[in-house]
């Protein structure tokens, strides 16, 4: 993700994640970062969609599907995230 527009974590809370084919996911329900260096590891799905269930995507310890925030690539109205990264 590009450094020109800072986002905050609680502006990411609660936006849709979707791919970029615009297969629907579900939305952010939390952020999973590394305390130590600050770096964002993972989001944490909530109302999942179908779809994503049938991915078998890694979860959390309260069952919630996980998308390595490495396959993020845009943040606006939506998150969207490159699939073939998550898979």
């Amino acid at each position: 993700m590009a450094e020109e527009e800072k986002k905050y974590s609680k502006q990411l809370i609660g936006k849709t994640v979707v791919s970029k084919t615009g297969k629907r996911f579900g939305e952010v329900g939390d952020i999973i970062f590394e305390t130590t260096s600050g770096e964002l590891i993972h989001l944490v799905l909530v109302n999942s969609t179908p779809y994503a269930k049938k991915l078998d995507l890694e979860k959390n310890k309260e069952g919630d599907p996980l998308i390595p925030f490495s396959a993020v690539i845009a943040v606006g109205d939506f998150m969207v995230v490159a699939e073939e990264d998550i898979i």
